[in-house]
């Protein structure tokens, strides 16, 4: 069965509005279904969300922007730099500190995809700078979610809904004057009822997992912010690094784009090797049990 990109869809923005929209529509019925909660909109909205509509749709244009121009195993390698500017955000922005263990594990995760990229037998300039804006602009949404989504204000739902509702017109704006939209418009498939079927379907998938591995958009978007909402951002970025290896793997198989060398290969486990010691020590440090208060050589300030 074909997918979108087997088409030559030449319009991302257009996609992305269209995933903007599905988002908007979802959340919105489940609102009135009472199946989630999220507050009304009121005119400090625009504030509390700031700068979150910005690198939402810069996240959106980026990703689908390089989805396509990469083999799928590069393209995954080339993601897992949205890590360390998560963990570097995370120090700059929410002032977390992270164990010597946890820093050596993540840039294990790095080693790997410069060992792996190094030897890409297919290197595609352009293709290489969407991926890593989508790096930066991922990582800098991923913390800044995390840093809004109080339950006291937006909420995790609410965050999701108001960034795709603040977004979807400027978006629209630059579909019209960069020509995207009437590239959509003048598209031949339009009569294809294939390609109308995967089209509002890839309004509901993410665009990375389009390529192999189809998800509900607005499931992706959901378990994204609640992996961050009780984990960390960085946590959900090394989450996403390991599945997506996994999904390069099988793209070595079936995928029919990727271009063998030992180097690459190497550089994979080694991304995987450090994504699943991350993933060790995160649970390691959540499952350890809390050291007990001396409650009788507690200060009593301390004990108010």
């Amino acid at each position: 069965m074909n997918k979108l990109g087997d088409f030559r869809f030449p319009s991302p923005v257009f996609l992305g509005i269209g995933q903007m929209a599905a988002t908007i529509m979802i959340l919105y019925v489940s609102k009135l279904n009472k199946i989630i909660h999220f507050p009304d909109f009121d005119k400090k909205i625009p504030v509390k969300l700031f700068p979150l509509p910005l690198l939402y749709v810069g996240n959106h244009i980026s990703g689908l922007s390089s989805t396509g121009k990469l083999s799928l195993p590069m393209f995954t390698v080339l993601r897992k730099f949205t890590i360390p500017l998560t963990l570097l955000l995370e120090t700059i922005i929410l002032g977390k500190q992270y164990s010597l263990n946890i820093i050596v594990s993540v840039f294990t995760i790095i080693l790997g995809a410069f060992i792996a990229a190094g030897s890409d037998l297919a290197f595609n300039l352009e293709g290489y700078i969407f991926v890593f804006l989508n790096d930066i602009f991922t990582a800098a949404n991923g913390v800044y979610t995390k840093q809004k989504m109080d339950p006291k204000e937006l909420g995790k739902y609410g965050v999701l809904f108001y960034n795709a509702c603040f977004m979807i017109i400027p978006t629209l704006v630059i579909s019209v004057s960069t020509g995207d939209l009437q590239q959509a418009t003048e598209f031949s498939e339009w009569k294809n009822v294939l390609f109308i079927i995967q089209f509002l379907l890839s309004c509901f998938l993410g665009h990375a997992a389009e390529r192999l591995l189809p998800c509900p958009r607005f499931l992706l978007m959901c378990s994204t912010a609640l992996c961050s909402y009780y984990n960390s951002a960085l946590t959900t970025a090394v989450v996403g690094a390991i599945k997506n290896v996994s999904i390069a793997y099988i793209g070595m198989l079936v995928g029919g784009d990727y271009i063998f060398s030992v180097l690459n290969f190497v550089g994979l486990n080694i991304c995987m090797a450090g994504g699943l010691r991350y993933s060790f020590l995160t649970l390691s440090s959540q499952l350890s049990p809390k050291q007990p208060v001396d409650e009788e050589n507690t200060p009593l300030d301390l004990k108010s």
